[in-house]
């Protein structure tokens, strides 16, 4: 066992006396059990995490039942809704960062054996990922669950955290009152539990089951429901079953694993965030991965479910339809759609996973033949705006806007987005351009929920799109286009766009053009390197520490924006 390093032998008896207080080490017999980290999120500021202190136990006592000695560490994380809209949300992405680098210091450090995570929200769960593929201990995920969905008590209309984005926008357009907004807000979030609809949280945790780090159920069982607790007690018995077979991350994390993933991802119209951090975690893995492989498979793959904030449905439907695997199994009836050979942490292959699967409900999981779409619910646009490529949740766009072209009103940060959409600079048909907010230029790729939802809450959600080198929140919907690469700060094309120049976007092109000459634009390209606009001067008001270095080490959003 890799933790003998740390237990075995004379020369180690100063370590064993230090894990003998720790209290962890119950009886002799420990030393020859396997030793198993519980990787835990836990935090009281982020409702995805408040629970998880108890998970955190539950697992723990599931590891030492199973035969293996149990130690626990917590990682930071970043609440993406409360960090919305001001400086908290630079932190967001570069928190990813930290998580992976975290986790690694602590397995290899400690010689752990194997590893259970408990992440739930954001950028935990993929921080967490990019950490076991890089490490390459076995590894089984287990999150905390989606939270229950919310209720208008007078309208009975269901609510999520988007609600009340949107509600901001509408109150601040008097289409609805302070009162009404009162409502929404404190019945959007009604228990513990990541956001209730298909937003990055929930979409990096149903990717989970379908790459094969996760147990089946891990997805969509609600955080509050007791069906929870088997998946706690089977994660601490495959674990351990792990180490024994020595089945690993890079025995379960093949292409064939992602492309598995990116299916379930077109089929469930995931978040745009998918793309950032699949693209990520392939790359600790060693797995090629690129963009335009989102495309080819989205390209094959129907659109099956629409949930929010592209439906009318969530998390609990989903769970009650039938979960991840109803889906894979509803995509195994078309040939070569899903890998069904790959290893999954259960100890079986996917395709054993999900024999048994059966959707309970034909409206939440559509069956192929009425599928929403013939294509997936992501798309990967391309042009001479967006050379290295752009991502568009394409299940979240009204038919309306899938073409659209329009002269740019430009922005050069979120926060004077927000302010311009709201007090009524922006009207239809107006293509919104926000840009230096992507990985070096936000710095951190701030979300952009806040200018989206306002959009929408104007009732300008089917006549004005968003296009911006920084990204979305999988609470976003509408005509929103984000991780514009090359970004601003680079000199990418997008800083080079000027007020008024028409914009056409062609969504089922996969196309994205600024309809400004070549010659124009090497002319725009040589003033803007004489002399950078007010966007690029953002880093000087940005407090000096782990952002100046994250800004300065950061890579490109199409290649993951991972740190070089």
């Amino acid at each position: 066992m890799l933790s003998d390093i740390i237990k075995s032998g004379p020369r180690r008896a100063p370590h064993r006396s230090l894990l003998r207080a720790t209290g962890a080490i119950q009886s002799e017999e420990d030393w020859n059990k396997p030793f198993i980290a519980i990787a835990n999120s836990f935090v009281q500021i982020i409702p995805g995490h408040a629970h998880l202190d108890v998970v955190g136990r539950k697992v723990r006592e599931a590891v030492r039942a199973a035969g293996g000695v149990p130690f626990e560490f917590n990682t930071i994380g970043v609440d993406d809704g409360i960090a919305m809209g001001h400086t908290g949300m630079k932190y967001s992405l570069a928190s990813r960062e930290i998580i992976a680098d975290s986790v690694e210091t602590m397995l290899r450090a400690h010689c752990f054996d194997g590893v259970v995570c408990i992440p739930n929200c954001d950028k935990i769960t993929p921080g967490m990922m990019m950490a076991v593929a890089r490490v390459d201990i076995p590894a089984v995920f287990v999150s905390g669950g989606p939270m229950q969905t919310g209720r208008d008590p007078v309208t009975g209309r269901a609510l999520d955290l988007s609600s009340v984005f949107e509600a901001v926008g509408a109150h601040a357009a008097q289409r609805i009152s302070e009162s009404q907004l009162n409502d929404i807000e404190r019945n959007a979030c009604p228990t513990c539990g990541s956001c209730s609809g298909m937003f990055t949280a929930n979409s990096m945790n149903c990717l989970c089951e379908a790459l094969g780090l996760a147990l089946p159920g891990n997805g969509s069982i609600l955080a509050t429901d007791p069906a929870r607790d088997y998946l706690f007690a089977e994660a601490g018995r495959a674990i351990v079953e792990l180490v024994r077979r020595d089945l690993r991350p890079s025995h379960i994390l093949t292409r064939e694993a992602f492309e598995n993933a990116l299916t379930l991802d077109m089929a469930m119209g995931g978040s745009s965030n998918t793309v950032l951090h699949t693209l990520a975690i392939a790359r600790e893995a060693g797995v090629p991965l690129s963009m335009q492989d989102f495309n080819e498979v989205s390209d094959r793959i129907p659109h099956l479910c629409k949930v929010a904030p592209s439906g009318i449905h969530y998390m609990s439907d989903i769970h009650r339809a039938g979960g991840v695997s109803a889906i894979l199994k509803t995509l195994c009836e078309k040939p070569g759609a899903i890998h069904e050979e790959c290893l999954t942490v259960t100890g079986k292959t996917l395709g054993e996973n999900i024999s048994h699967a059966q959707v309970q409900d034909a409206e939440v999981i559509r069956p192929l033949d009425r599928a929403y779409s013939e294509r997936g619910g992501l798309a990967i646009l391309f042009g001479n705006l967006a050379p290295n490529g752009s991502v568009v949740k394409a299940a979240g766009v009204a038919p309306s806007m899938m073409q659209f072209r329009g002269p740019a009103v430009i922005f050069e940060s979120q926060e004077s987005a927000t302010t311009g959409i709201l007090t009524g600079q922006v009207k239809a048909g107006d293509v919104v351009i926000i840009r230096y907010e992507g990985p070096k230029g936000g710095p951190g790729m701030q979300e952009m929920l806040s200018p989206t939802a306002s959009i929408a809450g104007r009732g300008l959600g089917e006549s004005v799109a968003l296009i911006t080198d920084g990204r979305f929140s999988g609470a976003t919907r509408g005509g929103s286009i984000g991780h514009v690469s090359p970004e601003a700060a680079a000199g990418g094309p997008i800083a080079l766009v000027q007020p008024g120049d028409l914009i056409e976007i062609d969504i089922p092109a996969r196309k994205l053009t600024l309809c400004v000459d070549d010659a124009e634009l090497t002319k725009r390209k040589a003033t803007w390197e004489q002399s950078p606009p007010m966007g690029m001067q953002k880093m000087k008001d940005v407090p000096r520490g782990y952002l100046h270095r994250y800004a300065k080490l950061v890579g490109s959003a199409d290649v993951g924006a991972m740190l070089v």
